[in-house]
């Protein structure tokens, strides 16, 4: 099980060939931090 699990079904549910989400929503949606560390 991924952490990120919950923001896959979120797009599955979607259903949109695309859309925006902002960190905060990912993380909100995931309901686990990002780590932004990549950022630098």
């Amino acid at each position: 099980m991924s952490k990120y699990d919950a923001l896959w079904k979120y797009v599955q549910q979607e259903g949109t060939q695309s859309f925006l989400l902002t960190f905060a929503e990912i993380q909100n949606i995931a309901g686990t931090p990002i780590d932004h560390s990549f950022l630098k």
